[in-house]
């Protein structure tokens, strides 16, 4: 059973896809003072907002991991820049309530047998709680896991909605 299927829930994407994923956007860039600043000028005056950021660097380059609130704008905005990106889908999850909240999230995926390639928390929380971003080595698995068992999960919708 695909995610929604027979929930009464769609879950039909912009982009043809029968899943709720957020787009990450991978930018390489040379690993000097300022870069960053000059990449995140460019969302200024713009409705995008960097919705969660990852940096991993090394002596001379650096990739960011941006969620933007607006991915399609905010995709043009890089292309505009002439920035080196990737696109990427990556799993939004809601944490849940109680004492160890990521602990429920790895042992529902480790259930079945997804792996966690990449994680990153929002920077803001869409529904009032806590929130991570994941990049899974099955998406889709993934996705139809922490459904099923009650997880809720973050879209590009409640990214461009949230005011806070």
């Amino acid at each position: 059973m695909s995610i929604g299927e027979g929930t009464g829930i769609g879950f039909s994407t912009m982009r043809g896809r029968n899943y709720p994923s957020i787009r990450q956007f991978t930018v390489f860039m040379e690993n000097r003072v300022g870069q960053l600043l000059e990449v995140i000028r460019r969302f200024e005056g713009s409705k995008v907002r960097i919705v969660a950021l990852s940096i991993n660097d090394s002596a001379e380059c650096a990739f960011v991991r941006f969620l933007l609130s607006h991915p399609e704008q905010g995709r043009e905005i890089l292309e505009r820049a002439g920035l080196a990106l990737i696109e990427s889908d990556l799993i939004g999850v809601e944490l849940p309530l109680g004492h160890q909240p990521l602990l429920q999230v790895c042992t529902a995926l480790l259930q079945a047998e997804v792996n966690i390639v990449q994680a990153y928390p929002l920077l803001v929380r869409p529904h009032g709680r806590a929130a991570v971003a994941l990049m899974v080595d099955n998406i889709e698995m993934g996705l139809e896991t922490l459904y099923s068992k009650g997880f809720t999960m973050i879209t590009e919708a409640d990214l461009a909605n949230d005011d806070g």
